[in-house]
């Protein structure tokens, strides 16, 4: 099985410029349209957009690996590093704050540079214990191949399935010479003009996990890289999409395409369609949380004047997130880690605020809800 990096060409990608080039347009629409729309709203919504994006970005990113982060957490290092008051905030530890730090370097200056030092950087905080369950890793430097070749291998012992194997560790100081510097200093495309930064966000990320140059981490990386040259394309530092928690939702057939491309020629117009159609769905379906943002915005607005303790403020951004089921005394107690008397007089204090409004039922059955939510 001959892979991408062993094709003659290597890395000369090329693509069908009349099926990629309608896809890039639309996509650019889309983001003119998105970026339009937030610069229209109040720096509040603003802030709780950012806010929830970059939780989602740094929560999904980690989840398409199989690890599973705290969304309080990360929404508390979020808000830390930006200077945001979201009123509590949860305990950070370092696995998650690196995760933050890369999403965030990534982003906000994505007009740096990009070099092996910056990189080595980023995979240290992405794994600070410097192990993978009970495997060490070895971090912030290249990997090597004393434990044999590199490979993405699914399936039991004994029946593994080899998905790909990436160039032998001996070449990756080379290999990530080579796309550093095209990533730092612009590539044309094969039509000789520059190339637009959407598309090279969707070849940085094949080409960097292609070579998969660390131990460990490689997605996620090539995930943020791919991110730093989508905000070079929204020329901004707020991300209001996230595109990794579309390639979340869509996981199967994310390691489906990257599989056929890397096992493929340098016809790369498969992979590129699938990522443009990616990001497109990732600002839609941004552009349709807009309206939740203004109105999450709105409710903290009216009610500012209210004295609230960090138990009902919880509780009601996680209410106006999308509460699962009903709210009750119990839910609210076991959510805050408190006990029920506790809840009740918190409960008690929003009713007759008119914050929260007690739902049909009484005894063990009373329930609570937002007003704004129920008569949006």
């Amino acid at each position: 099985m001959d892979y991408l990096w062993q094709r003659p060409l290597w890395p000369l990608f090329r693509w069908d410029q009349e099926r990629v080039n309608p896809l890039l347009t639309e996509v650019r629409h889309q983001q003119g349209q998105l970026l339009g729309a937030m610069s229209m709203l109040g720096f509040s919504v603003r802030q709780e957009a950012l806010l929830r994006t970059l939780t989602e970005e740094a929560q999904k990113t980690s989840e398409i690996e199989g690890e599973l982060l705290s969304p309080a957490s990360l929404r508390s290092s979020v808000a830390r590093k930006l200077g945001i008051d979201i009123g509590g905030l949860s305990p950070v530890d370092l696995s998650v704050d690196g995760v933050v730090e890369l999403m965030l370097d990534a982003t906000q200056n994505h007009e740096a540079p990009l070099g092996h030092e910056r990189l080595f950087g980023w995979h240290a905080g992405l794994i600070p214990s410097g192990r993978s369950g009970i495997h060490r890793i070895r971090v912030g430097t290249w990997r090597d191949d004393l434990e044999g070749p590199m490979r993405v291998i699914s399936g039991p012992m004994g029946k593994e399935k080899i998905h790909f194997e990436a160039p032998p560790a001996a070449r990756v100081p080379q290999e990530m010479r080579g796309f550093l510097d095209w990533f730092n200093l612009g590539g044309p495309s094969e039509g000789g003009s520059l190339l637009d930064p959407v598309l090279k966000s969707a070849i940085a990320h094949l080409w960097f996990v292609t070579i998969h140059p660390f131990d460990d981490g490689n997605g996620r990386l090539a995930r943020a890289i791919a991110d730093m040259a989508l905000a070079r394309a929204d020329r901004s530092t707020e991300r209001y999409y996230s595109v990794s928690k579309e390639i979340c939702q869509e996981r199967k057939s994310y390691y489906a395409i990257l599989e056929a491309t890397q096992k493929g020629d340098l016809d790369i117009s498969a992979w590129l369609s699938w990522y443009l159609g990616c990001v497109g769905r990732a600002i839609s379906c941004a552009q349709g949380e807009l309206l939740g943002a203004r109105k999450r915005a709105e409710f903290w607005e009216g009610i500012g004047s209210a004295s609230l303790n960090l138990r009902q403020k919880e509780m009601l951004r996680r209410l106006l997130d999308g509460f699962d089921g009903r709210l009750t005394t119990a839910k609210w107690a076991a959510l805050c880690g408190c006990s029920q008397d506790t809840a009740g007089r918190d409960i008690s204090a929003l009713v007759e605020a008119g914050i929260l409004r007690k739902g049909e039922g009484g005894g063990r059955s009373s329930w609570y809800e937002l007003p704004a939510l129920s008569e949006a």
